[in-house]
Parts: structure tokens; C-alpha cells; sequence
């Protein structure tokens, strides 16, 4: 049996503002905008140069309690962890866009990392993971 994660649903508040958030200023790919009907649309979006991994279903809430979680999906936890292959290229990148970040940059054990809010004020963390070394 194979199995992978192909979307993760992102409830946000307006189609628009958040495609132009992901594309404009995380440089983010659309996939597809397929309209459902009056009030739903099949948004998916990728990060940059991804390939066959999990993308971002834009959900748009439809209720009073999905509303309730738009920017909150886990309860003020980082949510999304978004790797790079350049940490400083992509952080000065956002920085000069206007992406709030949350926890400056650190080296930890697993690479650098810093956290920043998207649009709605959920958490991610932007990460470039330690390079492994094989030992000869």
C-alpha cells in the first residue's frame, strides 16, 4: 500500500486576498482555480519549485464556527512548516514584502528556523533543514 497527504485545507476568509497573499508575497504557485458554484472554488496552491508533495487547499469558511478558527487552525501553534533550500534568501525575501515574523531566526538542531504569520495570523515556521553529512 502507498499513501500520501495531497492537500491540507487552509479555511480562509476571501479567495482573492489570499491568493494574492500566497502568490505576491510567498512567491507561491496557483495549481487551480475551478469555480463550484456562486460562493465555492477549488483553490490549490504550491510553494515554489514543490513537486508531487502536499499543496494548500484555500477553504473558504462558510460558517459561523469555521470563521471562528480562520488564523487559529491549532489553537496559536505553529501550523505549517514551510522548508526552503536558501534560509537567508527566502527571510530577506519576506522580510522586504512585509511578513511579519513572530521568533527571529535561530540554529537549532535540525537547521535554521524562524516563525511568521500568514495573512490571517497563522503561525509557520520557515525552515532550512540541516544538510546530512555521511560519514566515510
Amino acid at each position: 500500500m502507498k499513501q500520501q497527504l495531497a492537500l491540507l485545507a487552509l479555511v480562509i476568509e476571501d479567495y482573492d486576498d489570499a491568493i494574492d497573499f500566497y502568490i505576491q508575497k510567498l512567491n507561491f504557485t496557483l495549481v487551480e482555480d475551478t469555480v463550484l458554484s456562486e460562493t465555492k472554488r477549488w483553490v490549490i496552491i504550491a510553494p515554489p519549485g514543490a513537486s508531487g508533495g502536499c499543496n494548500l487547499l484555500l477553504a473558504k469558511a462558510t460558517n459561523e464556527e469555521q470563521q471562528r478558527h480562520i488564523g487559529n487552525q491549532t489553537g496559536g501553534r505553529v501550523f505549517l512548516f514551510l522548508y526552503t533550500d536558501d534560509f537567508w534568501r527566502d527571510y530577506t525575501s519576506m522580510q522586504q514584502k512585509g511578513i511579519e515574523f513572530v521568533r527571529e531566526p535561530m540554529e537549532e538542531s535540525y537547521g535554521t528556523v524562524a516563525v511568521f504569520k500568514d495573512l490571517y495570523g497563522n503561525l509557520w515556521d520557515l525552515i532550512e533543514p540541516k544538510k546530512k553529512t555521511t560519514d566515510s
